[in-house]
């Protein structure tokens, strides 16, 4: 049996083999990029065998003759070395910015296949660092910065080896040299390597606590938090900041030192090489060339410093995307599944049971895993066109039932069954696109009304549903009263409307998508009772709907086919509105809870 490690270690070798798969869809661009940088880079070494030639034949023997077609043939280099660097550059960047948009894509589409409790434990601020900075680091690395290492490295080569070729004495000295910052170098990225991986996780940090705090604006306004939110960001932007001045310090640390030998080196070569000039050992021209070639070598020795630098960036990006790609989804389909032609809606519940990977706090501070149990050996059978209500206190387990029967998580024990087909042989989009949820918390998109409401079905969706669906759900009349009726535009998460409108907008797009499951996950706890009560009477008219009813009100299930009482994970008492009030046991003591008052007046 493979180990953890060895398994994350696969899944990143898997990463690896798409981003070289990325690079071999484009081989033929990439291929033409390296060419036109052979090509650019063969024709700066032949300049300073021009100038050798200008300053041997033409300045000290004379040769007249020759000097216009050796500058011809610097212009010529010239022109040759524009026009093919510009190829390349452009290519680089066509490269770099189409598999960037690719990877983008294909990390977004990965994290959409994650199951629900990746994203229980993962900040919103994190995946946006990933997707967003992450990648484009990655894929500055794999088009232009890539590109730029390939090129001083082919560069720093030709050029020692021209350098060679001239004087194999006087060539020791660059090589010395370039040995030296090539190790520089290597040391340099090992150290900002670390330093980038802590700017990469607080910079996650960084915009989660940015986006929650936008995110819920008025909420800090409301309790007077402006400075307790300022204070933590400023806690969290210091880190960020201090993070990237090490980060400076460490890059200005090293930088001025290439610089250095940048400068110094063709001083050095023009006076060794001067003195073997005066010995005879060494022609004039040889030399200009020789210079020109320190002059030539002084630019990768430059840019070293900086490509370190964001190279080191984009290998530490590349670390925490490929802990993303780590990650797999728990809640799989099989190979083979079934599809059902036509779903009913039977929706059975066998001696289902449910626990739930939560991180607490141990004896010692340190966060531990431990399993909490949520449901246990629930059982119950809800026909076709059939009212289910479900009650219990907070955290009884009302919700888990829905997110199990969406396949958001999968059972612990027991099976739960559609149409009498155990949901884990079904594929999730026939499953979830056979129900119609409405969430406990309203989430609404910053689109208009209609788009909102079209949601998962647009092309089956068209006007005259989306005004009956409003209507059905009680939203048409304050729809109708806008200015630009089901084509506002609200606002992030519905920011400018009520809870209940929320409420009723969220009950429209379910109703639209006219899906023989309906489930209402205390839907309604916005909405006044006269409104709660309309909506209730609507439903009736919807007979091929199994509906399932979440609710702390007794008006929202009371008049349901079945009744069921949660009480820590468990089912507590289960009947009609009529029988659990005979019963007196916990249904009752919230209908009193709830009503008693008025009986004591009516009875009065």
């Amino acid at each position: 049996m493979p180990v953890p490690n060895s398994r994350a270690a696969c899944r990143g070798r898997i990463f690896m083999k798409k981003v070289t798969s990325y690079i071999w869809d484009y081989k033929w661009l990439y291929l033409a990029a390296i060419l036109c940088l052979i090509i650019s880079v063969g024709l700066d070494m032949l300049a300073p065998q021009l100038t050798k030639q200008i300053i041997d034949d033409v300045i000290v023997a004379g040769n007249t003759s020759k000097l216009i077609w050796l500058l011809l043939g610097i212009l010529g280099i010239g022109a040759g070395r524009c026009i093919f660097s510009y190829i390349k550059e452009f290519t680089s960047d066509y490269l770099g910015s189409t598999i960037g948009a690719k990877m983008r894509l294909a990390l977004f589409n990965h994290i959409q296949k994650l199951s629900t409790e990746f994203f229980d434990r993962t900040n919103t601020g994190e995946l946006m660092a990933r997707v967003k900075e992450d990648i484009d680091r990655v894929w500055d690395g794999l088009g232009f910065i890539g590109m730029l290492i390939f090129e001083i490295v082919f560069h720093t080569g030709i050029i020692l080896f021209c350098m060679f070729r001239l004087n194999p004495t006087l060539a020791v000295l660059p090589a010395v040299c370039m040995v030296f910052c090539g190790g520089l170098a290597l040391f340099m990225e090992h150290k900002l390597g670390k330093v980038y991986e802590e700017i990469s996780e607080e910079n996650a940090v960084l915009n989660t606590v940015a986006e929650e705090n936008l995110a819920g604006v008025r909420t800090v306004k409301a309790f007077a938090r402006e400075k307790f939110e300022i204070r933590k960001f400023l806690s969290h932007n210091k880190r960020y900041y201090e993070l990237n001045m090490k980060q400076s310090k460490l890059f200005v640390k090293y930088d001025p030192i290439f610089t250095f030998i940048s400068r110094l080196l063709p001083i050095v070569t023009l006076l060794i090489g001067g003195g073997m000039v005066m010995r005879g050992e060494f022609s004039l021209g040889s030399l200009g060339a020789f210079v020109e070639y320190s002059n030539n070598i002084v630019w990768p020795m430059e840019m070293l410093g900086w490509v370190t630098n964001s190279f080191s960036s984009a290998v530490a990006s590349n670390k925490k995307i490929r802990k993303i790609y780590q990650e797999k989804p728990t809640v799989l389909e099989k190979e083979t599944p079934v599809i059902l032609p036509k779903i009913t809606g039977k929706i059975t519940f066998d001696h289902v049971s449910f626990e739930k990977t939560d991180r607490i706090k141990g004896e010692n501070g340190q966060e531990i895993m431990k399993p909490v149990g949520i449901l246990r050996d629930i059982s119950f059978t809800v026909n076709p066109g059939k009212t289910i209500g479900i009650m219990g206190a907070t955290g009884a387990g009302k919700s888990s039932l829905i997110y199990l029967l969406q396949r958001l998580y999968d059972c612990t024990d027991g099976a739960i069954l559609l149409d009498d087909t155990d949901i884990r042989d079904l594929t999730l989009k026939q499953l979830r696109g056979n129900i119609s949820t409405v969430m406990q918390d309203v989430f609404l998109f910053s689109d208009t009304i209609s788009e909102n409401v079209k949601l998962g079905k647009k092309e089956l969706v068209n006007h005259s549903v989306i005004r009956q669906a409003s209507a059905d759900a009680q939203a048409s009349g304050f729809i109708e009263k806008m200015e630009n009726q089901y084509e506002t535009v609200i606002g992030e998460r519905g920011v400018g409307l009520s809870g209940g409108q929320k409420q009723r907008i969220s009950i429209a797009r379910a109703l639209a998508k006219k899906n023989p499951v309906l489930v209402l996950d205390d839907s309604t706890s916005a909405l006044d009772m006269e409104t709660e009560h309309l909506i209730q009477q609507t439903l009736k008219t919807f007979h091929d709907t199994t509906k399932i009813i979440i609710a702390h009100r007794i008006s929202s299930v009371r008049s349901a086919d079945e009744i069921l009482v949660l009480n820590e994970g468990r089912i507590a008492e289960r009947g009609t509105h009529e029988t659990l009030l005979a019963g007196k046991g916990l249904y009752y003591e919230t209908y009193m809870a709830q009503y008693g008052d008025y009986l004591e007046k009516r009875e009065a």
